[in-house]
């Protein structure tokens, strides 16, 4: 079994890879494929124009680790916690008044997963269902295969969004939109 400091240890030893912590397992992900990496690079970069000159809170990319609480037991033996890290992060200011150098022990309030070329979509699914079971208000599952963008939110049926559908969160980001088909990246001719 597998501590947050045991992938502390590993991160230092081997800088490249990027690893989440899940009941004490170590997962070492594989890198994304470009498309989706430009996908995820696109909604970071939208979002945090948004959130950042109104002082909203805080976006983060695919390196930024949740140290998460149990979903049995928020006290639970804290060997155990999970250390996981979406594609996409947003945490609203006042849950987060000063950045941290070291991973941070709350869930996000939005979390973002990409599917890449190799991931499964159960998969990505079930891992935005724990962010949500232990606080997420928002998760966001982008399918570049599918060209959708699917909303989910804890007890209620997703919203399946594409093409000229707008993303909107009124309860995270007031006023803030995004055009589903913004994400996809350009054909260059």
């Amino acid at each position: 079994m597998f501590t947050i400091t045991d992938l502390e240890q590993l991160q230092a030893e081997h800088p490249e890879w990027q690893m989440e912590l899940v009941d004490g397992s170590m997962l070492v992900m594989g890198l994304s494929d470009y498309e989706s990496e430009e996908i995820i690079s696109e909604f970071a970069r939208l979002l945090a124009n948004w959130v950042r000159p109104q002082r909203l809170g805080r976006v983060t990319g695919s390196s930024a680790g949740f140290i998460l609480p149990s979903l049995e037991d928020v006290e639970a033996d804290k060997l155990k916690r999970n250390l996981r890290a979406p594609d996409v992060s947003f945490v609203r200011a006042d849950r987060l008044k000063r950045t941290k150098r070291d991973f941070v022990e709350l869930v996000p309030d939005l979390m973002v997963e990409v599917k890449s070329k190799s991931d499964r979509i159960k998969t990505l699914q079930e891992k935005i269902q724990l962010f949500l079971q232990l606080g997420s208000t928002v998760g966001i599952l982008i399918d570049p295969d599918e060209l959708t963008l699917t909303v989910y939110r804890l007890n209620q049926e997703p919203i399946i969004l594409q093409d000229n559908d707008k993303l909107t969160l009124p309860d995270l980001l007031p006023g803030w939109e995004l055009t589903v088909s913004e994400l996809w990246p350009p054909v260059f001719e």
